[in-house]
């Protein structure tokens, strides 16, 4: 099957080209060339700004697409135009942020209220899926994941905790023991999103990890157990952290306030319709191992426009002095 991969040397895109050549089909991808340039010299590169220079792809014909980078409804209208002709099948890889919100402790399935109007992430997501959607009715998979973890993550959000255990002694460890939370692997969501395409599936599904199965605790005890420091989890409730002027999910990542009334049921994603079509998930620890197992190899992660400021050490220990003198 010949497959148009936009972006693919990067995070996720990376994972779905190494996916789809291990599966035997013929990629292309197409990018700006600056992310991995000598990455998949086997494979075909068009080089291009998917804002405003598509003219590589003028007349390409492909059977799939898969699209883990457009964030506005303009590039892909641009996309289409640019092809002799759409592609047979489409995988978009949206977001849960296109939801409206996420009430404390409430489920959510694939049918709950979208955001509107155009204003931010999740907003130009959720426009992007409707204009695909448009364009190719019935031709389309909508996956809409949370977190994305794994080897090549450019965010510095799952890695924060490989990288702040590692590193040892007090560990700032955020609300319950118990709070669920969810992220799913991008080689996992990678070996899915190529499944959809190849069985041109067409429905919206939540691409989240298993709900309900997964605990900070049981998270953090993983990351102790790969890394062998002498790292100490101190636990703080919601409230010392948030009267600690500490940031949830960027400063913090994986922790939002489970009583936040827009996001506090972020970690309650209903992925049963996506595990219903055998999206499936390997065990935290094999991710956790993996990921810790790039981070030695490949050091810091400093320039990628997608990191996070997380939590800094100083901050962290003045917050645990002055809750836990």
């Amino acid at each position: 099957m010949r497959v148009l991969v936009m972006g693919g040397t990067l995070f996720l895109g990376r994972h779905i080209v190494e996916v789809a050549l291990g599966r035997g089909h013929d990629v292309t991808i197409f990018n700006r060339g600056q992310e991995n340039p000598t990455l998949f010299p086997e494979i075909e590169r068009l080089v291009g700004d998917r804002n405003s220079n598509l003219s590589s792809l003028a007349g390409r014909e492909f059977e799939a697409a898969i699209d883990p980078s457009a964030y506005n409804p303009e590039q892909i209208h641009l996309l289409l135009s640019a092809l002799k002709g759409p592609p047979r099948h489409y995988t978009f890889i949206s977001s849960i942020s296109v939801y409206r919100g996420f009430a404390p402790g409430i489920q959510y399935d694939e049918d709950a209220d979208l955001l509107a109007g155009s204003e931010g992430y999740g907003a130009l997501k959720a426009r992007t899926e409707a204009a695909i959607w448009s364009a190719m009715p019935e031709r389309v998979a909508i996956l809409r994941p949370g977190l994305i973890a794994g080897p090549y993550d450019p965010t510095g959000r799952f890695t924060y905790w490989i990288r702040r255990i590692e590193a040892g002694g007090r560990v700032l460890a955020p609300g319950r023991r118990e709070r669920p939370v969810q992220f799913i692997d991008a080689r996992d969501l990678a070996e899915w999103a190529m499944l959809l395409a190849e069985d041109q599936v067409s429905a919206v599904y939540n691409a989240a990890g298993p709900h309900s199965t997964l605990t900070m605790g049981q998270f953090l005890d993983h990351c102790l157990e790969a890394s062998q420091s002498d790292a100490r989890l101190e636990w703080l409730t919601d409230e010392q952290i948030l009267a600690s002027g500490i940031e949830g999910w960027t400063e913090l990542p994986l922790w939002i306030a489970e009583n936040d009334t827009e996001a506090g049921g972020i970690f309650h994603a209903d992925n049963r319709r996506a595990r219903g079509l055998e999206l499936g998930f390997r065990p935290v620890a094999e991710t956790i191992r993996d990921t810790r197992d790039w981070i030695r190899a490949a050091g810091e992660v400093k320039c990628s426009p997608l990191l996070v400021k997380t939590l800094s050490t100083v901050k962290e220990q003045s917050t645990i002095n002055a809750c836990q003198p």
